[in-house]
């Protein structure tokens, strides 16, 4: 977490988006490190393992668990923090009615437009602008230059030749001099199916093979490209790639063949990253995925994989199971963060609040939420809190008036309705 001196630092628009988004029940993954407290070990190993693993060559899949408001996104934001810290290439997805899992070629999609790294913005579109601007940085290449450059690409080891061919073609439309009779909007189109194409994007078969692309991105052919995404970052000096994919537990409310389809990709993702180098895969999911008859348990070739996670009684670190809900946050820590947003909140709306929700506010909140069977909801303490300042900046006498155990059980409520409205997704059914 930053320090105070450096929260302080935060102008007011940046508290906002925090605050904005917290209110809305979502994570500002910019601004995660401002209001991290706690899961030190979780962190500690996991941190280890980026850099003395996964950017030495190694592959792991883990799963995170923790039930709805353990903080699994927070957790996750907080992964792809790290990650883009210690240099690999990062893309956070999060599977819902767009992007299903058993639809891989639709999670390929949102992989490369969620795509962030050593560039400037986010997605593949940035990272290969950035890769050809870096080619033109000495001088334009020649004909010549270009040849090897896509023999070399070509021969990178797991690099897929639609891939390759892709990257020459992109290399060529960006250096090569217009044909005689070429116009420049045919050359722009022609670098807008190639973009596309990487997007994961609808393109035909015809439109491809000027380019000497040979496959449209399609169901059997996303794995093989996610793998070349990988070499490719390799090439471009990431030390590999970080795939998040969130909220994977709406799958138990789909119908039998979708989670049968859902659960063979998961499958497949860990048998590919275990043939693979420099790759680690978060699932995030609720204990259900893991417990239940709809989960993980009724797909056999997948239930044979992992049915060892989660057995063991004593927490493992270094497992493949990260369990948030074995581990929530102390009193003490959730203190900490209630002082970190009360802070947020100040700098927001340019205002005083440590004398209206005070240190002891917060205290009696956590006892509250503890005496409820509550204390491990911590987006039920965000939730409150939140509500709390608000109606203090407004000028309403939170101390005096309001009934913290009402107050946690309406806040509650509209968290199960979210829950609810999580675990019941009406599409493909």
């Amino acid at each position: 977490m930053k320090s105070m001196e450096e929260l302080d630092q935060l102008k007011p628009f940046q508290a906002r988006s925090i605050i904005e988004e917290l209110r809305k029940g979502s994570v500002p993954a910019d601004y995660v490190p401002f209001f991290t407290v706690g899961r030190d070990n979780w962190l500690t190993f996991i941190e280890d393992d980026l850099a003395n693993y996964i950017a030495e060559g190694g592959a792991k899949v883990r799963f995170l668990s923790g039930d709805y408001g353990d903080g699994k996104t927070h957790f996750m934001s907080i992964i792809r923090h790290l990650a883009l810290q210690n240099g690999f290439g990062v893309s956070f997805v999060v599977l819902t009615r767009e992007t299903p899992i058993h639809k891989f070629e639709a999670v390929y999609q949102a992989i490369t437009q969620q795509l962030r790294g050593r560039f400037e913005g986010i997605g593949i579109r940035n990272l290969l602008q950035q890769w050809l601007d870096t080619l033109a940085e000495k001088e334009v290449p020649s004909p010549t230059q270009l040849a090897d450059m896509a023999e070399t690409l070509r021969n990178l080891p797991g690099m897929n030749i639609n891939f390759a061919n892709a990257l020459a073609a992109l290399a060529h439309n960006r250096f090569l001099p217009l044909h005689e009779g070429e116009q420049q909007e045919e050359r722009d189109t022609s670098q807008e199916i190639i973009l596309h194409w990487f997007e994961g994007g609808k393109t035909t078969k015809r439109e491809l093979k000027p380019f000497g692309i040979f496959e449209v991105v399609n169901k059997s052919n996303s794995k093989q490209l996610l793998n070349s995404l990988n070499v490719f970052l390799r090439h471009c000096d990431h030390k590999g790639l970080i795939l998040l994919l969130d909220e994977l537990e709406t799958v138990i409310a789909q119908s039998a063949s979708v989670r049968n389809a859902a659960y063979e990709n998961v499958r497949l993702l860990i048998d590919n990253s275990e043939h693979s180098e420099y790759f680690h895969i978060f699932f995030s999911i609720i204990p259900d995925v893991l417990l239940s008859e709809k989960g993980f348990k009724s797909y056999d070739a997948l239930w044979s994989r992992v049915r060892t996670i989660g057995q063991k009684k004593q927490l493992n670190y270094r497992g493949v199971l990260i369990d948030l809900h074995r581990t929530p946050l102390a009193s003490k820590e959730l203190m900490e963060l209630g002082s970190c947003l009360r802070r947020i909140h100040e700098i927001s709306y340019r205002w005083e609040a440590a004398n209206s929700v005070s240190d002891k506010l917060l205290k009696d909140i956590c006892k509250n939420q503890e005496k409820m069977g509550l204390l491990s909801e911590v987006r039920l303490f965000i939730k409150q809190l939140i509500s709390i300042l608000d109606m203090a900046e407004q000028g309403e006498a939170p101390v005096e008036n309001l009934d913290l155990e009402q107050h946690i059980v309406s806040s509650q409520q509209a968290m199960e309705q979210e829950k609810v409205e999580q675990l019941q997704p009406s599409w493909d059914k």
